[in-house]
C-alpha cells in the first residue's frame, strides 16, 4: 500500500545550516567546491575557516554577486544570486582569491628592509611615571535593532594610579573573530553568541593590554569593549558597522554617567581619576575601526532612525586610530583626525583599503584635520591583538598571512616579517603618539605620523613609513577629471578594470590607494596620474584646473608611489608660476616597498622640496626622471607647513540610505523608492551607486541645494502568485562635498508575500531487492520562483537492522560524504546527508539510494531518512524503506 506524506513548510527564507551534496536535482554542473541550487550558490571550505573581517565575497567574473554568509560550521558560504555564468565564479576577501590555492610569487628579486630612519626628538614608546591599575566590569547588555540577541557590556580598564585631575579616555574596540572556543579541542571554534554549552567566551577585547598599559602609564584612562554579540550577528547591510558605533556610544554614555556621579559605578572606574570626555580617542581594530569612524561620525551627527542609542551625546572624539580597518562603505569622518595603520602582511584585510580613511576625506570638508597613514612593513592583521595571536591567546589563534605558499616578504622568518613581540610594540608606540598628539595636544610627536621621515626608537626594528593629509597644507594637485596632463603623464581610473584607463591596466600589483568600493561601478571621481618614461629627462606636466598659490607654503609635500622592490627612482621638480616662469625646487627619490604578488605593496611615500619666498600661484608641476625608464603614480601634491591648525568641525550634510521593505504583490510591474536622507546647510554632493534595469550597475552624481533633504533612487521589480526568496536590490552613498556618509549601505528589500507550496512524499519503491534503488516522489502543490530545498539524513529505525554503509553503492557513497564504506557501519552514524531540491518552476523530483548485492543472509534491512526544510528551513518528515535479501 502507497502511503503519501504531506508537509508545509513554514515561510522562513534564510537557511543557515551547512550545505551538503545535492542529491535528486537536475542542477546545472557546478564548478569545483561549489553547489548550485536554484538561486543559491554555495562554497564550501575543505576545513573551517575562522570569520575574516574583510568577509567573502562571491564573484562572477568581474561581476560582484555579494557578500556570502557564514554556515554555523565555518566551512559553507552561501549567496542568493542569478548567476550568468557559474564556470566563472570566485570567492574573494579584499580582493584576493581563497577559493584557489594561491600561486608562489614569481621568482622576483624582493627589495630589502629599508634603512632605519633618523630618530625623532620625541620618543612615545617610553612608558611614563604611573603605575597602573587593571580591572574589569560587566554590566546590563543592551539590544540593537534587527539583532535577535543581545549585545554584551563587558570590558576591560586600565588605569594611571594618583593621575591628578580628570584624565583623558581612550577606547578600544576589537575586530571580527570567532566567538566561543572549546577548551578541551583546539579545532572547536564557533561563531555564535550567546556561545553554547561546554564553550567559552573569547576574550578578544583583553588582547590591547600592552597598547592599555603603555598609555595608562603615560597618564591616560584606557578601557577596551567586548563585541562578540555583534560578531555573531553582523551580517546586516552594513557588515555590523551601525551595531559597533552603538555598542561604543552606549559605553561612553556610562563613562559620561560615572564621570557626572550617576549610578553605581564599577570598582575599578571608582578608584580611579575621572575621565575627561571631552578629550576622548577612540581606537579600532579591523572591523572595529570601521565601527569606531562610524561613532565618531554619529557624534557629531546623530544618525537619523532607530539605531539602538538615542541619548546625548556628552562627549568629544578628539581623533581615532584605525588598526588595520576595513572601510566598506567608503565614508570617513573628515572633520575628526585620524592615524591609519597599515600593516605590509596584512593577509585578511590584505587590500588596505583602510587608506580610504585619508584619501577619500579630501575636499569633502575644509581639510584642517590631519588624516595620517603608517604603512608598517611586516606586520599581519592578527598579531596587533594578543589573544589573536598563537602562544599569547587563551583560544585558538593564528597567523592570518598564510604560507605555504612560500612568500618572500611576509612568511614567518622573512627578514621583512614582524615577530609578533615586535609588532605589539611597535602598534603600542604608535598608539602612544597618537595619543600624545590629539589628546595632549603635543606636537613634538607631528613628525612620526605626518611624512616627516622619522621614527620612535622603541619601535625598533619595526619599518614604519608614515604619509598625511590635511593640517597645515593646501592642495595643489589633488587629480580629478578637470586635471591637465601632458608629457609622460596620464589621467588614469583608480578603480576601473578597463586597461585603456586603469592606473594599473594589467592588474600584477596591488595598491590600498585603488582599493574598490565593493559591487560599485568603477568610481569616477577617483583618479590619480601614472607616469611612465623611457629615457632620463622625459617630463611629466600635471596642470590643476586653476591656479593654486603657495604664498606662505614651506614646502612642497608630494605622495609618489613607485612598483613594488622598484629600484631607486630620483625626480627634478619644478612648478610654473601664473607668470609664466619655470621654478627649479630640487629633486626627490623614492624607492620601492617590499612587496609581492600577496602584498599591497603599491604605496605613495611622502617626499618634499622646499619652496622659495614669494612664489605665490602657481599653474603647473612638472616631474623630470632621472633614471633611464620606469613607472610611478603621483596621488597628489600639496604646500605644507610644520605644526597643524585647529580643526573646527563643519556643520557638513549627513546623508544616509535606507533599507525599504515592501511586500511583491500579486501582479503587474512597479516601482518603489529607495530614499537617500540629507540634513545639514548648504550645497551638498553625493555620488549614488546602484543595479539598474538588466542588472546593469550604474551611478548617479547628486547635487542637493540648500533646503533640499532627499535623494531617491527607483527600483522596478514585477509582482506574481507564486513563492519566491526575498529579493534585494543594493543602493550605495558616497560623499563628496560638504557631506558626510552615515549608513552608506542600502537596499530595497522585496518580501516574498506568497504561501509555500506544501510537499508530498510517495514511496515509488519504497521496498527493494538488494542491488536495486529505494526511490521516493516528492511533489509540490504548486510551482515556485525560487528554489525549495531539503535536508536528507538517516536515523536509527525505532525496530529492526539499519541499512549499513555497505549496503549501498560506495562510489555513491563516498561522493555524498568524502567517507570510506569500510568498516561497515549503520548509516545513520556517517555524515550521509541528501539535499533534494525543487529549481524554480519544478513541481516533481525523485530521491533515491542505490544498494549493492551481497552474499550474507541479513533479513530485512531498514533505512529512516529524515527530510527537513533547508531552503525556505523548518518543518520535518520521515520516510522509511526496506531492503530484502536477493536470492
Amino acid at each position: 500500500m502507497r502511503r503519501s506524506i504531506t508537509l508545509v513548510l513554514p515561510a522562513l527564507l534564510v537557511a543557515v545550516l551547512p550545505a551538503l551534496p545535492v542529491s535528486a536535482a537536475p542542477d546545472p554542473p557546478s564548478p569545483p567546491g561549489w553547489t548550485l541550487t536554484g538561486d543559491e550558490v554555495r562554497w564550501t571550505s575543505p576545513t573551517a575557516m575562522p570569520p575574516r573581517d574583510a568577509g567573502v565575497e562571491f564573484w562572477e567574473g568581474e561581476r560582484y554577486l555579494g557578500l556570502a554568509r557564514e554556515s554555523s560550521d565555518l566551512r559553507s558560504f552561501t549567496l542568493k544570486a542569478a548567476l550568468h555564468n557559474p564556470a566563472a565564479l570566485e570567492v574573494r576577501s579584499a580582493g584576493r582569491r581563497i577559493d584557489v590555492a594561491e600561486p608562489a610569487s614569481p621568482g622576483q628579486a624582493v627589495a630589502g628592509l629599508p634603512d632605519l630612519r633618523p630618530a625623532a626628538d620625541a620618543d612615545p614608546g617610553t612608558p611614563g611615571p604611573y603605575a597602573t591599575r587593571t580591572g574589569e566590569y560587566s554590566l546590563d547588555p543592551v539590544t540593537f535593532p534587527g539583532y535577535p540577541q543581545a549585545l554584551e557590556m563587558d570590558a576591560v580598564v586600565v588605569a594611571p594610579v594618583d593621575a591628578p585631575g580628570e584624565r583623558p579616555l581612550a577606547l578600544f574596540l576589537h575586530g571580527r573573530h570567532v566567538t566561543c572556543y572549546d577548551k578541551n579541542d583546539p579545532n572547536g571554534i564557533a561563531l555564535a553568541w550567546p556561545c553554547p554549552e561546554g564553550l567559552t567566551a573569547v576574550p578578544s577585547h583583553k588582547g590591547y593590554l600592552k597598547a592599555q598599559r603603555l598609555l595608562a602609564s603615560q597618564g591616560y584612562l584606557t578601557v577596551s569593549i567586548s563585541a562578540n554579540g555583534v560578531n555573531a550577528q553582523d551580517s546586516d547591510v552594513d557588515a555590523g558597522a551601525q551595531a559597533r558605533s552603538t555598542l561604543v556610544r552606549h559605553h561612553l554614555a556610562k563613562w559620561a554617567d560615572w564621570t557626572s556621579g550617576s549610578g553605581p559605578v564599577p570598582d575599578v572606574v571608582r578608584d580611579s581619576a575621572p575621565a575627561d570626555l571631552s578629550n576622548v580617542l577612540l581606537v579600532g581594530h579591523s572591523r572595529g575601526g570601521e565601527g569606531v569612524n562610524r561613532a565618531a561620525t554619529d557624534s557629531l551627527t546623530p544618525p537619523p532612525g532607530d539605531t539602538g542609542f538615542s541619548g546625548p551625546v556628552r562627549w568629544n572624539v578628539r581623533g581615532t586610530v584605525l588598526i588595520g580597518p576595513t572601510i566598506f562603505g567608503h565614508n570617513p569622518a573628515p572633520d575628526v583626525p585620524s592615524v591609519t595603520f597599515l600593516p605590509g602582511c596584512d593577509g585578511d584585510v590584505s587590500d588596505l583599503q583602510g587608506q580610504i580613511y585619508l584619501d577619500q576625506t579630501q575636499g569633502v570638508s575644509r581639510g584642517e584635520a590631519l588624516h595620517s597613514a603608517l604603512y608598517m612593513i611586516g606586520a599581519n592583521h592578527n598579531y596587533f591583538n594578543s589573544e589573536w595571536t598563537p602562544g599569547q591567546a587563551e583560544a585558538p589563534a593564528f597567523d592570518d598571512f598564510v604560507s605555504p605558499p612560500p612568500d618572500e616578504v611576509c612568511q614567518p622568518g622573512a627578514a621583512t616579517r614582524l615577530t609578533a613581540d615586535q609588532q605589539q610594540t611597535m602598534s603600542a608606540t604608535y598608539l602612544a603618539a597618537s595619543a600624545r598628539l590629539f589628546l595632549a595636544g603635543d606636537e613634538s610627536v607631528l613628525p612620526l605620523l605626518d611624512g616627516s621621515g622619522v621614527r620612535a626608537p622603541s619601535a625598533d626594528p619595526a619599518r614604519v613609513l608614515s604619509h598625511a593629509v590635511g593640517g597645515d597644507r593646501r592642495p595643489f594637485v589633488v587629480p580629478a577629471t578637470s586635471t591637465e596632463v601632458s608629457g609622460g603623464a596620464r589621467l588614469c581610473e583608480q578603480t576601473s578594470t578597463d586597461a585603456t584607463v586603469a592606473c594599473i591596466p594589467v592588474p600584477t600589483v596591488r595598491s590600498p590607494h585603488f582599493a574598490v568600493f565593493r559591487g560599485a561601478v568603477a568610481q569616477p571621481d577617483r583618479v590619480s596620474v601614472a607616469l611612465t618614461w623611457s629615457e632620463a629627462g622625459q617630463a611629466s606636466v600635471v596642470q590643476p584646473a586653476e591656479p593654486v598659490s603657495l604664498s606662505g607654503y614651506q614646502d612642497l609635500a608630494l605622495r609618489l608611489a613607485l612598483p613594488p622592490n622598484a629600484p631607486e627612482s630620483e625626480f627634478g621638480v619644478a612648478v610654473t608660476g601664473q607668470d609664466g616662469r619655470r621654478h627649479d625646487l630640487g629633486s626627490v627619490s623614492v624607492t620601492g616597498l617590499p612587496g609581492t604578488m600577496r602584498t599591497s605593496s603599491l604605496w605613495a611615500q611622502e617626499v618634499r622640496v622646499p619652496l622659495p619666498g614669494g612664489i605665490g600661484d602657481v599653474t603647473a608641476l612638472e616631474l623630470v626622471p632621472r633614471s633611464a625608464s620606469g613607472e610611478a603614480w603621483l596621488i597628489d601634491a600639496h604646500g605644507r607647513n610644520e605644526g597643524l591648525v585647529p580643526v573646527v568641525p563643519t556643520n557638513l550634510g549627513r546623508v544616509d540610505t535606507a533599507i525599504t521593505e515592501v511586500d511583491e504583490g500579486d501582479s503587474g510591474r512597479r516601482t518603489r523608492n529607495v530614499v537617500v536622507t540629507a540634513n545639514g546647510d548648504g550645497t551638498r554632493v553625493f555620488r549614488l551607486y546602484y543595479v539598474g534595469p538588466g542588472e546593469a550597475p550604474e551611478s548617479r552624481l547628486v547635487t542637493l541645494q540648500p533646503g533640499q533633504t532627499r535623494a531617491v533612487v527607483p527600483i522596478t521589480y514585477e509582482g506574481n502568485t507564486r513563492w519566491s526568496g526575498d529579493v534585494r536590490h543594493s543602493v550605495s552613498v558616497q560623499a563628496v562635498s560638504n557631506a558626510v556618509a552615515g549608513a552608506a549601505l542600502g537596499q530595497l528589500l522585496v518580501r516574498n508575500d506568497d504561501p509555500v507550496p506544501t510537499i508530498t512524499a510517495t514511496p515509488i519503491a519504497g521496498r527493494a531487492t538488494e542491488g536495486e534503488r529505494l526511490r521516493w516522489s516528492l511533489t509540490l502543490s504548486a510551482a515556485a520562483d525560487s528554489l525549495i530545498a531539503l535536508r536528507a539524513t538517516p536515523v536509527a529505525p525505532e525496530s529492526g537492522t539499519e541499512l549499513s554503509t555497505t549496503d549501498v553503492d560506495p562510489d555513491w557513497f563516498r561522493s555524498k560524504t568524502g567517507e570510506e564504506p569500510e568498516p561497515s557501519r549503520p548509516l545513520s552514524s556517517t555524515g550521509l546527508g541528501l539535499v533534494p531540491v525543487f529549481n524554480p518552476g519544478v513541481t516533481s523530483i525523485e530521491v533515491e539510494v542505490p544498494t549493492v548485492p551481497d552474499t550474507e543472509a541479513e533479513g530485512v534491512e531498514v533505512l529512516r531518512l529524515r527530510f527537513e526544510g533547508l531552503q525556505p528551513s523548518g518543518g520535518t518528515f520521515e520516510v522509511t524503506g526496506e531492503v530484502t535479501d536477493g536470492d
